[in-house]
């Protein structure tokens, strides 16, 4: 697996590599945010570790960048963040970053997030390659999402976890989830966070699907329980 770490400060990207490269992952590393982006043309990375505050492009600029990028990968990104940083602003911006970590930090929690975050596209592999409804195709080995306005499938730009959340979701329709089981299915056991997350997940994930996401007729809230996934079967 690559790992492109992105961090502006030489000794904790030294003390990221020496952490993760042991574990069995090939690291690269880019020191600012224009840096970032070319190297991620470069090595198409599986994660990236992107620091917060970078020169140049900051790493909200950067992850945002990273989605609209064409390419064979869409990595999963790790958010460093310094303690006391307003965390809420930087999970609940639709820039795409899939989780965050708070330095300082252990390096036993950094391989359990980044361990976390790589397991979901196993878990994946159980699945049929297809999940269908009247309204919605998700191919899960081209990692496509479409929505059916009438009879023209539109597009949708989902990032690595919105696409996994919608997964869960469809695969079985009508089941309700709950926070904690999505937190299992799509971080792992080795999440470390506020289950509150699932719900700004779940708020961004509205924005791209429903007509309108305040009224939401396909991702739907169960208070007290969860969310589940609503919409009838589709038709050949």
């Amino acid at each position: 697996m690559n790992i492109l770490i992105v961090e502006d400060d030489l000794e904790i990207a030294q003390l990221l590599q020496q952490t993760l490269e042991p574990e069995g992952f090939n690291c690269h590393h880019a020191a600012d945010g224009l840096a970032a982006i070319n190297a991620f043309r470069e090595h198409q990375p599986d994660l990236m570790i992107l620091d917060l505050m970078l020169p140049g492009l900051d790493g909200l600029e950067v992850c945002a960048r990273i989605r609209q990028q064409p390419g064979e990968k869409d990595p999963y990104i790790l958010m460093l963040t310094a303690k006391g940083e307003e965390i809420d602003r930087v999970i609940g911006l639709s820039t795409g970053a899939d989780d965050y970590l708070v330095k300082p930090f252990s390096p036993r929690e950094l391989v359990a997030r980044v361990r976390a975050l790589l397991r979901r596209s196993l878990r994946q592999g159980g699945q049929e390659n297809m999940h269908r409804s009247a309204h919605f195709t998700l191919n899960l080995d081209r990692h496509t999402a479409s929505r059916y306005l009438g009879d023209d499938p539109q597009p949708l730009d989902l990032t690595a976890l919105e696409f996994n959340l919608l997964s869960t979701l469809m695969s079985y329709p009508g089941r309700v989830w709950s926070r904690s089981q999505l937190i299992d299915r799509l971080w792992g056991s080795d999440f470390f966070g506020d289950e509150r997350v699932v719900d700004t997940h779940v708020a961004r994930l509205r924005k791209k699907v429903e007509s309108d996401p305040t009224q939401p007729q396909f991702v739907k809230t169960v208070v007290g329980v969860g969310y589940k996934f609503v919409d009838e079967p589709a038709t050949d």
